[in-house]
């Protein structure tokens, strides 16, 4: 009889100081939830399904960016079921929805490059998106809401897959983040 022993992957990615400078005290949490989240998971790469987890859990600014408790409790409901057993079938595989990369030069040795260990390219396309609107913002660092926008502009990723999945309209959500007074893209 073989002992099974669960295999826990490597710490997905490592805080980088680059980073973490261009993100809020807030936003950075949600990173290191999400990363936490993969490790137990026993994900190989961060993906935007994780970053929506941990934005949703730990930020109240973006659970208000829903229409209120039942929606948001469907979501979670599904981010739960992934988290034991729902998202089996996304182990193993790389998440990239083919978004097209948007340009943030001092992020590219951060996290944009898909090629970055421990993060999907969706989800690295989707934190330089985030980081982008804040720039146009006139924001030195990306809050919660900025990567919640940039989540629902990509509908093929795995974050907008549970929004669908939890009745929510991505373009409809990402129109209302924009619509935020101080927030606009």
């Amino acid at each position: 009889m073989h002992n099974r022993t669960p295999r826990i992957p490597q710490q997905p990615v490592p805080n980088r100081a680059e980073l973490d400078a261009r993100l809020t005290v807030e936003l950075a949490a949600v990173v290191t939830g999400a990363r936490r989240r993969a490790l137990r998971d026993g994900d190989r790469q961060i993906d935007t399904a994780h970053l929506l987890h941990s934005l949703i859990e730990s930020d109240p600014v973006v659970r208000a960016a829903f229409e209120g408790g039942p929606q948001l409790a469907r979501v979670l409901g599904y981010l739960v079921q992934r988290s034991i057993g729902y998202g089996l079938r996304w182990q193993g595989a790389v998440e990239d929805s083919g978004a097209v990369p948007v340009v943030v030069p001092h992020l590219d040795s951060a996290v944009r490059d898909s090629g970055v260990e421990g993060w999907s390219p969706s989800a690295a396309s989707a934190m330089a998106g985030a980081l982008e609107r804040a720039e146009k913002r006139g924001d030195v660092r990306a809050e919660g809401l900025d990567l919640l926008a940039a989540l629902a502009m990509d509908h093929e990723c795995r974050a907008v897959e549970v929004l669908v999945r939890g009745g929510i309209d991505a373009d409809l959500l990402a129109a209302r983040i924009t619509d935020t007074p101080d927030r606009g893209a």
